[in-house]
C-alpha cells in the first residue's frame, strides 16, 4: 500500500465488506446484475445521501432534484433514503446522515425496474 500511495497508483478492489471499502478506498462503484447502480467519490456519495423521516407522503411529489432511492411507510410515517445535491428545507422532515453501508444496501436492494439516476457515473478519458 505504501507504493500505491507514493506513486499515486490506482488499485481495483472487489469486496462485499463495505467497511473495508470505506476505510481503504476513495471511489466506489456498486454493481447489481453487472450494471452500475451508483459510482462516485465516497465522501461525495455520503454527503449527498440522507435519510428523511416524517409524515406519510408520496415520494413522487418530491422536488426534481431529490431522487428517492428507497422508501418505507407505516400508517402515519414515511422513511426515505434520498440523493440530493441541495439541502432539504422542508421542516416536516427529520434529516439524518447515512454511512456508506446504508447507501450501498439501498442501491443493492432496489427493484430491477427502479429508476436509475440519469447523471453520468463513469467518464472515459482518451
Amino acid at each position: 500500500m505504501e507504493a500505491v500511495a507514493e506513486h499515486e497508483m490506482s488499485v481495483v478492489l472487489s469486496s462485499h465488506l463495505v467497511s473495508d471499502v470505506e476505510r481503504t478506498c476513495d471511489y466506489v462503484i456498486v454493481l447489481v446484475d453487472s450494471r452500475v447502480q451508483i459510482a462516485g467519490d465516497i465522501d461525495d456519495l455520503v454527503a449527498s445521501h440522507h435519510r428523511l423521516t416524517g409524515p406519510r407522503r408520496d415520494p413522487a411529489t418530491f422536488p426534481a432534484g431529490q431522487h428517492v432511492i428507497s422508501a418505507s411507510h407505516t400508517g402515519r410515517q414515511t422513511a426515505l433514503l434520498v440523493r440530493t445535491d441541495t439541502a432539504v428545507r422542508d421542516p416536516s422532515w427529520t434529516v439524518s446522515p447515512l454511512g456508506l453501508e446504508d447507501i450501498v444496501l439501498a442501491y443493492m436492494t432496489r427493484p430491477a425496474d427502479a429508476f436509475r439516476d440519469s447523471r453520468p457515473t463513469l467518464e472515459v478519458l482518451r
